[in-house]
């Protein structure tokens, strides 16, 4: 399956494509995990209602709407909410958190997702570039190698390096500008 976003995973899923259903669940099956396991601390009911998220989805039960909001908050928003649903029907009447944990945090759980979205987005551009300027840009960026060090290891002028730098920025600047439509790569 081509890199599809979110959402086209979603309308995908909507049409009731496996695979696009096991695509997304792929991609936020960790994140969500761990996010359920917060209000229910308890891995076989986090696993049952990862399982009723993804059927909901599956029964179009769950409705995203893209004027709304981003699908990484929508999908939490719901995790949140089966979880929630989940300890209710099990008639907990209290569940302990300590007071770091009492709320899970939403906008931090909402940026690892953001961040893991955008690496993928920047390797995918990366892989783009000729096989010497991904180089130098995993030794520099990916490795935090200095330039004089990468110079000498790939056995090129410093110069070149730099050269091979600035082309595969240019390069990565106006992939990445193109497939967000508006030049950056944030929502």
């Amino acid at each position: 399956m081509p890199h599809l976003n979110d959402e086209q995973l979603y309308h995908l899923i909507v049409q009731q494509d496996k695979e696009a259903l096991e695509e997304l669940y792929s991609r936020y099956e960790r994140i969500l995990f761990s996010f359920i396991h917060r209000f229910t601390r308890d891995n076989g009911v986090s696993e049952e209602v990862m399982q009723d998220l993804f059927m909901k989805l599956w029964q179009g039960k769950a409705t995203y709407q893209e004027g709304k909001g981003k699908f990484s908050s929508w999908i939490l928003t719901i995790a949140r909410n089966a979880a929630i649903d989940r300890i209710r029907k099990q008639k907990v009447t209290e569940v302990e958190f300590d007071d770091r944990d009492s709320e899970p945090d939403p906008e931090s759980v909402e940026q690892t997702i953001v961040m893991q979205e955008e690496n993928s987005i920047i390797q995918e551009a990366v892989s783009t570039l000729p096989h010497e300027q991904q180089q130098v840009v995993r030794l520099f960026y990916f490795d935090g190698e200095p330039q004089k060090s990468i110079a000498k290891r790939c056995q090129i002028p410093l110069g070149t390096v730099k050269g091979r730098l600035r082309l595969a920025l240019k390069h990565l600047r106006k992939t990445l500008s193109s497939q967000d439509g508006r030049g950056d790569i944030h929502e």
